[in-house]
């Protein structure tokens, strides 16, 4: 009987485990979609978007907002996160080898003027966030520069951050002409599709029943393996 009362105790033990890592598990993906990244700047730097545009020396957050649109939105927040210094419009932008470290790219400047920065590549990933300005600024780092620089013709000091998702987004030469954003970011290398089987049409869960469903059938293999002991054990005796 203490034998049995072990293997019990066991089974729920490893059970108790199994629930907690799968209720964990969606956490941790949401942490790692935000991207969110702590950044400490040695002197002032420039940035765009809605909010302050010079941030003093110090420690910063970096983040993904959470939006429904296919535009990539960076906040920045203070390094408690209690306080967002400005929301910035940002373009994918493909780099060829990925790292395992953050690196953020500024654009020189003048002595004495704070860097503009330009870039910002998350660990890991090929592609990176390439900030947008507003176009009479774009025009200026675009001259000091001598290189196109991202640019919207809205200004975006004063507007709603909603809008972040509809403005026009394109590039502007040093003579402050408009091109193709093509010349500032460079999209992923074009996959070729290869001929794949016929689906197969297999019946799925709702989302929210996926985490229960492993639940489950961690449960039963749990209990089954606590039976097939137990008699193992009786024949024994």
């Amino acid at each position: 009987m203490e034998i049995e009362m072990k293997l019990f105790k066991s089974i729920g033990t490893g059970f108790c485990l199994a629930v907690l890592c799968l209720l964990a598990a969606p956490k941790a993906k949401a942490d790692a979609w935000d991207h969110k990244t702590v950044v400490t700047f040695s002197e002032a730097v420039e940035v765009p978007g809605v909010g302050q545009h010079i941030l003093p020396a110090g420690t910063y957050v970096f983040k993904l907002l959470d939006s429904p649109s296919d535009r990539h939105i960076v906040q920045i927040f203070s390094e408690d996160g209690t306080h967002v210094y400005t929301t910035i419009l940002a373009i994918p932008n493909y780099r060829l080898k990925a790292t395992d470290k953050t690196v953020m790219t500024f654009r020189e400047r003048p002595a004495g003027e704070p860097e503009a920065i330009r870039a910002w590549f998350y660990p890991g990933h090929e592609w990176g966030e390439e900030f947008v300005y507003a176009k009479p600024r774009a025009i200026q780092l675009a001259k000091e520069t001598n290189e196109p620089v991202l640019s919207t013709p809205v200004e975006l000091a004063s507007a709603p951050v909603e809008t972040l998702t509809t403005v026009p987004v394109e590039a502007v030469t040093p003579a402050g002409e408009t091109v193709e954003t093509a010349q500032v970011v460079e999209a992923p290398p074009v996959v070729v599709a290869t001929a794949a089987p016929a689906p197969v049409e297999v019946a799925s869960l709702p989302a929210t029943a996926s985490n229960l469903g492993l639940i489950g059938l961690c449960g039963m293999m749990l209990l089954g393996a606590g039976f097939l002991l137990t008699g193992l054990i009786k024949k024994t005796l």
